[in-house]
C-alpha cells in the first residue's frame, strides 16, 4: 500500500505518549495525547481507506467496515465527552459492536469463499481445456485396464471417438502383455515404447506411455513417436545398409562376418566370396552414373535372387561387393557362385532402349577359425584380382592352406616386424648393374635395391617390403632411409667409382604424394649437395600421371637440385604420349613386361621399338630392365635401347662387389653376351651419340 513512513510513525505513537506521561503535568499530557491519538486514528483510517480504494475488492470493504465499527464503538464515548454529543452516550456499546463488527467480519469470509470458489472453477476449466486440446493423449484407466477418462487427443490417437469409455479396454489397442507392462511403469513412475494396433486395421503406430498410481487407479499420458521411430530405424538401416542398392554396406556386412566368426565350427562352414564387374566404369564413362546406378541395382537384385535369404551381401565400394555364405562348403559355394556369374554374364541387363552386357569376376575363400575379418577380405579380393584376369572362367578360389594364405601369414609376420615406428632392423641394400650399350666397358652404373632379413633369417624381397611398409605407415621413413644410405654410400665412396655416372633409387607413390615426406627429401638433398648430380630418381609413370601439376614440380626441384629423373615402367600403365612434355625426365625405363616377352609376342618387339624412338627424339635414354639372355641383348641392341639392366648382366649384389669392379659388364657370365660386347659395336645408334654423364 506505500507510505512506509506514515506506517511506522502511527505503530509508534504509543511510545510517544508512554514518554510523555513520564514528563508532563495531567493538564498538559491531555491535549498532547488528544494530538497523537487523533494522529493514530488518522493513519488507521487513511490505510483503510487506501487498501479499499486500491484493491477495489469487496472482501477488503467487508474488513474496513469492520474495523471501523470496532474504532467507533472504542473512541464513541470519548467522543460524546469531548464534544458533548449526548446521543452517542449508549447508543453504541462494546457488545453490539463486537456483534455488529463479527457480522460484517463473517460478509468479508463469506466473500472470500465466494471468490475462491470462482477462482477455482475457472482452473478446472482451464485444466479441463488444456487437458482436451493438448496433442499428448492423457488417460485414466481402471486395474482391469477400462478407460475411465481420455482426452481428445488419446481417442484420436486410437480411434476412440463416438464410443463409450467404460465399454473400452485398454488390451483391446495394444500388443500382448502391454497392460502388465504399463503396470509396471505406473509402479516405478517411469516410462517405456510401446506398440499399438489403432482400431480400422490401420499400420501399427508407436508410442511413448508414461503413467503413475493415483490409488488404484493408473494415470499416465500417451505420446505418437511412430515418425521418430521410423526415422531412427531408417538412420539404423543407413548405418549398415547402402542407400543405393539395398544390401549392406562394409560396416554391415563386416560385422555380418565377424559375427560368423565368432561362432564359427566345423559344423557351420563358411565361405567368403569378393565380388567385382569387369569394366563398369565404361557404363559409367558413356552412358551416365545414373544408368550405372541402375545397373548396380539390378545386378545385386539377380545375386540376391541367387544368394536367398539364408546368405548376405554387401556392397563395399563403387561395383564391388561381398558374399558371406554360411552353412555353406566349398563344393557348394563354388556352384553357387558359378551361378551368380551365369545370372549376371548370360543375360543383358535391360535399361529403357538400352542393353548392357556386364560381366563379373568373382574371388572365392574357404574361411577358417584363425582368420580375422581384415584378412578374410584382403584374401578374397586378391583372389578375385587373380580372377579378373580372365583365368579360370573368372572365378578363382582359395581353400583352407592355399599359398595365397601363406603369402599373407608372411606379410602379416612382415609388417610386425617392421613395427609402427620405422627401424631399419635386419634392412640392407645391394645393387644391380646397369650397363651401356654404346660404353659397356667404360660405364659402372647401378640401381639401388632394398633387402630385409627377418627373424627367421631368410631374405626378403623388396616387392613385399615396400608392401609392408604401406600398409603400416612407414614406407616415407623407408624411402628416406634408402635415399640416405645410398648418398652417405656414394659420398664416402665416390672416389671408387671413377666410371660410375648415374644411381638409379626408387621412389614409392605414397610417399611421392606425401607433401612432408617431398619437404623431408630436399632437406636431405641439400646435405649431400656434390654426390647428387650422380642421383637418379625413378618414378613410376602411373603416379606421375596421377597428379601432372604436383609430379611435375617435384620433378623441376629435383633436377634444379642436379638430380636426374627416370619415368619407371613405362608403358606398363595408361600411357598417354602428350604427357610427356610436361614432365623434363632424363630417361625412360622401358616396362619389364614387354621386354621379357620381346619374341613371343611381335607387338612387343613393336612397342619397345617405337618406345626407344620416342625417348631417342624427346632427348631422353632408354633403359630396358628385365634383360634375360643374348637374344633379348641383342635384339634390343639393333633397336638402339641405350642401357640394360636384368640377369644377363647382372643379378643384385652386395656395395661391395660394385665397388670391386670397373664397368657393369665386369659382371657378365654368359659367354655370348660376353662375346657380344666384346665386338665392340651397337647396331642402331646413330653417330655422334655418347654416353649419359652427369650435369
Amino acid at each position: 500500500m506505500g507510505g512506509a513512513w506514515l506506517r511506522i510513525s502511527g505503530a509508534r505513537a504509543g511510545l510517544v505518549l508512554l514518554v510523555l506521561a513520564l514528563f508532563l503535568s495531567f493538564a498538559a499530557f491531555l491535549p498532547a495525547m488528544w494530538v497523537v491519538a487523533s494522529f493514530g486514528i488518522f493513519v488507521v483510517i487513511f490505510f483503510l481507506a487506501r487498501i479499499v480504494i486500491v484493491t477495489r475488492s469487496r472482501i477488503a470493504l467487508w474488513y474496513a467496515a469492520a474495523l471501523g465499527i470496532v474504532l467507533f464503538s472504542t473512541f464513541s464515548e470519548v467522543i460524546a465527552a469531548a464534544f458533548d454529543f449526548k446521543a452517542l452516550v449508549g447508543a453504541l456499546n462494546s457488545v453490539t459492536a463486537a456483534l455488529a463488527s463479527s457480522l460484517v467480519a463473517a460478509f468479508a469470509f463469506a466473500e472470500q469463499i465466494r471468490v475462491e470458489r470462482v477462482e477455482r472453477e475457472h482452473a478446472e476449466a482451464e485444466l479441463q481445456r488444456a487437458y482436451e486440446v493438448t496433442p499428448v493423449g492423457l488417460f485414466t484407466l481402471e486395474p482391469d485396464g477400462r478407460f475411465v477418462r481420455a482426452n481428445t487427443a488419446m481417442q484420436e490417437k486410437l480411434g476412440l471417438e463416438g464410443r463409450p469409455l467404460h465399454e473400452l479396454r485398454w488390451q483391446n489397442y495394444f500388443e500382448p502383455g502391454a497392460l502388465a507392462r504399463l503396470k509396471e511403469i505406473a509402479d516405478r513412475g517411469g516410462e517405456a515404447e510401446i506398440q499399438a494396433q489403432p482400431i480400422g486395421g490401420m499400420e501399427p503406430r508407436w508410442y511413448l506411455a508414461k503413467a503413475t498410481l493415483a490409488h488404484t487407479r493408473i494415470e499416465g499420458s500417451l505420446q505418437d513417436i511412430t515418425e521418430r521411430r521410423k526415422a531412427t530405424e531408417r538412420l539404423r538401416f543407413l548405418a549398415n545398409n547402402d542407400t543405393l542398392t539395398g544390401a549392406l554396406n562394409r560396416r554391415g556386412i563386416e560385422h555380418i562376418l565377424e559375427t560368423s566368426l565368432k561362432h564359427f565350427d566345423s559344423a557351420h562352414p563358411i565361405a567368403l566370396a569378393y565380388l567385382d564387374l569387369d569394366r563398369f566404369k565404361l557404363i559409367n564413362d558413356l552412358y551416365g552414373h545414373q544408368t550405372g546406378d541402375e545397373v548396380l541395382k539390378q545386378v545385386c537384385q539377380r545375386v540376391k535372387w541367387s544368394l536367398g535369404d539364408h546368405h548376405h551381401i554387401g556392397r563395399i565400394g563403387g561395383d564391388e561387393f561381398i558374399l558371406v555364405l554360411r552353412d555353406t562348403a566349398m563344393l557348394p559355394a563354388t556352384d553357387l557362385c558359378r551361378r551368380i556369374i551365369s545370372d549376371i554374364c548370360d543375360m543383358p541387363f535391360q535399361l529403357r532402349r538400352r542393353s548392357f552386357q556386364v560381366k563379373v569376376s568373382i574371388g572365392l575363400i574357404e574361411i577358417t577359425p584363425e582368420m580375422r575379418v581384415q584378412d578374410a577380405v584382403s584374401a578374397a579380393d586378391r583372389a578375385c584380382r587373380e580372377a579378373k584376369k580372365g583365368k579360370h572362367g573368372h572365378l578363382v578360389i582359395y581353400k583352407e592352406n592355399a599359398p595365397a594364405f601363406q603369402e599373407r601369414a608372411e606379410e602379416l609376420r612382415l609388417i610386425e616386424e617392421l613395427g609402427s615406428t620405422f627401424t631399419p632392423t635386419g634392412l640392407s641394400l645391394v645393387m644391380q648393374p646397369i650397363m651401356s650399350l654404346r660404353a659397356p666397358e667404360a660405364s659402372l652404373d647401378f640401381e639401388v635395391l632394398i633387402r630385409m632379413q627377418d627373424s627367421s633369417g631368410a631374405m626378403v624381397p623388396a616387392g613385399k617390403i615396400i608392401a609392408a611398409a604401406e600398409a603400416n605407415g612407414t614406407i616415407g621413413e623407408l624411402d628416406k632411409w634408402v635415399l640416405t644410405s645410398t648418398l652417405v654410400w656414394l659420398t664416402e665412396n665416390l672416389p671408387r667409382l671413377p666410371n660410375t655416372r648415374f644411381v638409379c633409387v626408387n621412389l614409392s607413390g605414397a610417399s611421392l604424394n606425401d607433401e612432408a615426406f617431398i619437404e623431408d627429401t630436399f632437406r636431405i638433398l641439400s646435405r649431400f649437395g656434390p654426390v647428387v648430380k650422380y642421383l637418379c630418381m625413378e618414378i613410376t609413370e602411373s603416379v606421375a600421371l596421377h597428379d601432372i601439376a604436383n609430379s611435375r614440380r617435384f620433378i623441376d626441384r629435383l633436377k634444379s637440385c642436379g638430380a636426374k629423373i627416370a619415368l619407371d615402367d613405362f608403358g606398363a600403365g595408361y600411357t598417354s604420349f602428350s604427357y610427356l612434355k610436361e614432365f623434363a625426365a632424363d630417361a625412360l625405363k622401358i616396362d619389364g613386361g614387354f621386354i621379357k616377352r620381346m619374341h613371343e609376342h611381335p607387338a612387343n618387339y613393336a612397342i619397345v621399338e617405337a618406345i626407344v624412338e620416342l625417348a631417342r627424339n624427346l632427348g631422353m635414354r632408354s633403359i630396358a630392365e628385365w634383360v634375360e639372355d643374348y637374344a633379348t641383348v641383342e635384339a634390343l641392341a639393333e633397336l638402339g635401347v641405350d642401357y640394360v639392366q636384368g640377369w644377363a648382366i647382372a643379378k643384385p649384389m652386395a656395395p661391395e662387389d660394385i665397388l670391386r669392379a670397373s664397368s657393369a659388364a665386369s659382371f657378365i657370365t654368359d659367354e655370348q653376351v660376353r662375346a657380344f660386347i666384346a665386338g665392340g659395336s651397337q647396331p642402331g645408334l646413330p653417330d655422334g651419340m655418347s654416353a649419359w654423364g652427369p650435369h
